[in-house]
């Protein structure tokens, strides 16, 4: 099942994996399949479109780039009420891992993929080589959590057209110039069968609790067993990661480096790919570094 009819324009999957219990995973790839594999895990609402540009650029450095939609989220099935834990996610990531045959990948997660990859490196279930956390700790704010909920809750029965979702989409992020192309927006909607423009994802996704107690004391947990090269990155405008909340992961995990990138909220990738792209590649070439022939 899906949200309705993908929209002219919307970009066609490169790939399509089967993940956990056979949920079909639709992702993009960048550059050489024999270089070292990176895996893009987007965030909570968004699309394996978020990473476009960082796997380009990282594609172009020598890496092989991945980013795959989460189950109910883009391309990729929807997986029904239950069905979104963190223990789902990572089981795709683990799935999509093997069917590339990579031994040790990189996992580069922002925000809801930040807290899959944190676990999936943290608990061991998978063999990481360096983990990137992108605007994403143990330690959020309540107050940008609900903003985020709140922005994925608005209408549920959909929007009258392309300018209420562009609408919708720039009041959540004023900080961004509001584009005056709508095309870009077919990949973040569906075309409802009541004629209505929805939200690509899975509404039993409101069930998941990315913010609950629990599992924000599972993903403390999980950093306290960090011993790989990691990087945090955070939006200097984020209101979801404070200051605070990043110097306190970086005490728990003293190893990792940091970049604040300024002019950045949450959706760091997508407000400042120059300097995000440059910063992981920067990283990467130590912690990772591409082969030489």
């Amino acid at each position: 099942m899906s949200a309705g009819e993908r929209l002219l324009g919307t970009p066609i999957p490169m790939h399509v994996w089967i993940g956990y219990k056979g949920v079909k995973i639709a992702g993009d790839s960048w550059g050489d399949p024999n270089g070292p594999l990176v895996v893009l895990q987007h965030g909570g609402g968004q699309t394996r479109h978020a990473w476009k540009g960082a796997g380009e650029t990282l594609g172009e450095a020598g890496y092989h780039a991945v980013a795959f939609d989460a189950r109910g989220h883009g391309d990729s099935d929807w997986a029904g009420e239950g069905n979104y834990s963190g223990d789902h996610m990572v089981e795709d990531l683990r799935c999509v891992a093997k069917a590339l045959g990579s031994e040790r990948p990189v996992l580069v997660g922002a925000s809801m993929g930040g807290g899959t990859s944190l676990i999936a490196a943290g608990e061991g279930k998978l063999d990481v080589s360096a983990l990137v956390m992108v605007d994403m700790a143990p330690q959020i704010e309540p107050e940008g959590q609900a903003k985020i909920q709140a922005f994925m809750n608005q209408k549920p029965d959909g929007f009258d057209s392309l300018e209420e979702v562009a609408a919708a989409i720039a009041n959540y992020q004023p900080h961004r110039k509001r584009p005056r192309n709508l095309d870009g927006l077919a990949k973040n909607v569906r075309l409802a069968a009541n004629g209505k423009y929805v939200w690509h994802w899975d509404p039993a996704r409101r069930t998941s609790r990315p913010g609950a107690p629990d599992y924000r004391e599972r993903l403390r947990l999980a950093a306290d067993n960090l011993t790989l090269p990691v990087l945090l990155v955070r939006g200097g405008l984020s209101d979801v990661l404070s200051e605070e909340g990043a110097q306190s992961f970086l005490k728990q995990c003293p190893q990792a480096e940091y970049v604040n990138v300024a002019n950045a909220a949450h959706m760091v990738a997508g407000d400042r790919n120059d300097i995000f792209a440059g910063s992981v590649i920067s990283f990467l070439l130590r912690a990772a570094p591409v082969p030489t022939t």
